[in-house]
C-alpha cells in the first residue's frame, strides 16, 4: 500500500461543518416543507457546498488536495441515511491586478463538470499581503442557485492564508455575512498556515457566519490512500461512463454534451486514485445525479418515463436513428445490463478495496488522531440535527 500525507486539509476539514448546522438551521430543517417530513419517504434532505479558495500563488498545495480529496468527501457526505442529494460550487479569488478577482462555479450536482474546473485552478498571483476576501464571499453569498428547501445545509467554506483587503470600496464581510444569515448560509473558515493577521477576520467571519472556525497547518495531515484495486475501478468507471445515452432537443443535448466533455477530461487528466474515488461515488446511490446528468434515455425507459415508441425520432441520440425500433429497444436494454454490471462490480471492488483499507489503518493504530476520523465523528454527531444517520465511517 501507497501512503501519501497530502497538504492542505480543506476537503477533509470540511466534512465536519456540513454536517454543523447551528440553532438557527436546526429550527428551518424541523420546520419542513409541506408534504415533507423528517422520518418519512418524502424527506430529501440536501447539501449545498460552496467551496471559496484562494488560489494564488502560496496556496498550490491546498488546490492539489482539493483535486484529490472532492470525491471521498462527496463519498462521505452522500453516505448518510437517508442520502442527501450534494450540490457543490466553487469561487476561486485572487486580487485585483491579478489575472482575475473572482472565478465562479456555480452549485451544480454534475460533480463532473465542477471537477473539471477545479482541475483549471492553479496557484498564481497575490502579491501583497491581503487578497479580494470580501468579493470572493459576496459572489458566493450572492451569485450562486442556492436551494430554497428548508431542508437544505447551505453551507460556504472560505479556505486561504491572508486577510482580506479593509480599504477597498466595496462591500466588506459584516454585511455579506449578514445577508448569508437572512439567507440561511452558514460560513466556515480554514485558515492556511499561521499568519496572525488572518486569525481575527477569520474568527469574526465565522462567528457572524454561525460558522465554525479552524487554522491548520500548511503541510496539512490529510490521509489518502491508493490501493491495488484503484485501476481496476477507475477503469470500470469509465467504461460505465461509455453506456450514457442522451436525448431531447438540440439544445438539451448539447448540455449534455458539456457534461461528456468533462468526463473525458477528467478520465484523461485526473489522478488514478480520484478516479477510482470517482467511480466508487458514482456507483452508489449518491453519484446517480452525477453519473446520469439529464435527459439519460436508458435510465428514462428502464423507470418508465420514457417509451421508444412514443419518443420524438428527433429527439433520439445520433447513434440510434438509423435503427429500427427492435434495434433501438435491444440496443438500449443490453446498455442498461452492461450498466447494472458494471455498478455490481464496481461496488464489489470498492468493498474489497475498503476492507484493504481497514486493515491497513488497523495496522497503523486506528488513526484515531487523524483529521479523518476525528472529523467523521463530528459529522456522526452534528449531523443527526437534519436527520442525517452516518454508520460507515470516514471514506478514503
Amino acid at each position: 500500500m501507497k501512503i501519501k500525507l497530502l497538504g492542505i486539509t480543506l476537503f477533509a476539514l470540511t466534512l465536519a461543518t456540513v454536517a454543523y448546522y447551528p440553532s438557527l438551521m436546526a429550527k428551518n430543517v424541523a420546520v419542513g416543507l409541506p408534504g415533507e417530513s423528517l422520518g418519512t419517504g418524502n424527506y430529501k434532505p440536501r447539501i449545498d457546498a460552496v467551496f471559496v479558495l484562494d488560489t494564488t500563488g502560496s496556496m498550490s498545495g491546498l488546490i492539489e488536495t482539493a483535486k484529490e480529496k472532492i470525491w471521498s468527501i462527496a463519498t462521505t457526505m452522500a453516505s448518510a441515511q437517508p442520502t442527501p442529494e450534494i450540490r457543490i460550487g466553487l469561487v476561486g479569488y485572487r486580487d485585483r491586478h491579478d489575472a482575475y478577482v473572482t472565478k465562479v462555479i456555480n452549485l451544480s450536482d454534475d460533480l463532473d463538470s465542477v471537477y473539471a474546473a477545479l482541475m483549471d485552478f492553479n496557484a498564481d498571483g497575490g502579491g501583497d499581503t491581503p487578497e479580494s476576501v470580501n468579493k470572493a464571499l459576496y459572489d458566493a453569498v450572492h451569485s450562486m442557485a442556492w436551494s430554497n428547501s428548508q431542508q437544505a445545509y447551505k453551507v460556504v467554506f472560505l479556505v486561504g492564508d491572508a486577510p482580506p483587503h479593509m480599504e477597498y470600496n466595496e462591500v466588506r464581510y459584516p454585511e455579506i455575512v449578514a445577508d448569508a444569515r437572512a439567507a440561511g448560509i452558514v460560513i466556515n473558515t480554514i485558515q492556511s498556515g499561521d499568519m496572525s493577521l488572518t486569525v481575527e477576520p477569520w474568527t469574526q467571519i465565522a462567528k457572524l457566519g454561525n460558522g465554525s472556525f479552524f487554522q491548520v497547518e500548511q503541510s496539512g495531515s490529510a490521509v489518502a490512500y491508493s490501493t491495488p484495486y484503484d485501476k481496476a475501478i477507475a477503469e470500470l468507471s469509465a467504461k460505465m461512463d461509455e453506456t450514457r445515452l442522451y436525448f431531447g432537443t438540440d439544445a438539451e443535448k448539447q448540455k449534455m454534451a458539456g457534461k461528456i466533455a468533462a468526463t473525458d477530461k477528467l478520465n484523461a487528466g485526473a489522478s488514478l486514485a480520484s478516479r477510482a474515488r470517482r467511480g466508487t461515488f458514482n456507483a452508489g446511490a449518491g453519484g446517480r445525479a452525477n453519473l446520469l446528468g439529464e435527459n439519460e434515455l436508458v435510465e428514462a425507459v428502464g423507470s418508465g418515463a420514457v417509451t421508444l415508441e412514443h419518443l420524438d425520432p428527433h429527439k433520439l441520440p445520433a447513434a440510434m436513428k438509423p435503427m429500427a425500433p427492435a434495434e433501438q429497444k435491444a440496443y438500449v436494454a443490453d446498455l442498461a445490463r452492461e450498466r447494472q454490471e458494471l455498478r455490481q462490480q464496481i461496488k464489489g471492488l470498492a468493498d474489497d478495496r475498503d476492507d484493504y483499507l481497514a486493515k491497513k489503518v488497523e495496522q497503523a493504530g486506528g488513526l484515531k488522531d487523524s483529521l479523518d476520523s476525528k472529523l467523521y465523528e463530528a459529522v456522526k454527531q452534528q449531523a443527526e440535527v437534519a436527520g442525517l444517520e452516518y454508520q460507515d465511517g470516514p471514506a478514503y
